[in-house]
């Protein structure tokens, strides 16, 4: 476990990141979270709700450092090249964060809870965990959303080991620690804008 015990474990001690290094190809190649929701980009809008619930916050990113930045929080880029994805994302977070907590939440999914990292910090406390991830049922049933999670710094060398043999796949990362789901009723908050027609949709709903 971490340096912080699980019953101090409070916002002072989490760093958000906000996982925005992907290459967007669902979306035609750009940069997803610059893309506009309600005229603001959706990275902002995870920003916003993520900001609250954290210590302090950065942003992952691989490409437009420069804008994304001046939304007023650090940019970690990935420290592995080639876009290989969210894990990578959170390896970075992890050697850059100074908190004992990494949460995590991708700037495609502008509607994430606002008490999002209090449940996961809340369940992590519980099972004495080093992880937590969101999971939600629905008509889709029963969905993990690892990408919106909240660990322990202390995984950081368990991840560069997992991602030195060339694996990516996060459930399987998760599957490898003490990692408790926590399940939120709210399954549209935990949407991810992949496409351009999903973002139109999301606009016309909200």
């Amino acid at each position: 476990m971490a340096s912080s015990t699980p019953n101090t474990l409070s916002a002072s001690h989490i760093t958000g990141l906000v996982l925005a290094g992907g290459r967007g190809t669902r979306m035609g190649g750009v940069d997803k979270g610059l893309q506009p929701l309600h005229g603001k980009p959706l990275v902002q809008h995870v920003l916003e709700r993520l900001a609250p619930q954290v210590g302090t916050l950065a942003v992952n990113a691989n490409r437009s450092q420069l804008h994304y930045a001046s939304f007023g929080y650090p940019v970690w880029s990935d420290l592995q090249a080639g876009f290989p994805g969210p894990l990578a994302g959170l390896q970075s977070g992890l050697a850059h964060c100074t908190t004992p907590w990494l949460a995590c939440a991708p700037c495609d999914a502008p509607l994430i809870p606002y008490d999002l990292v209090a449940h996961l910090a809340d369940a992590i406390a519980e099972a004495g965990a080093e992880a937590a991830i969101a999971v939600t049922t629905g008509a889709q049933g029963r969905q993990r959303h690892p990408v919106c999670a909240l660990l322990s710094r202390s995984t950081r060398d368990a991840l560069d080991a997992f991602l030195a043999t060339g694996e990516r796949k996060m459930d399987r990362w998760f599957a490898t620690l003490h990692c408790v789901e926590v399940e939120f009723p709210e399954e549209h908050a935990f949407s991810n804008i992949n496409t351009a027609p999903e973002l139109q949709r999301l606009e016309e709903e909200q």
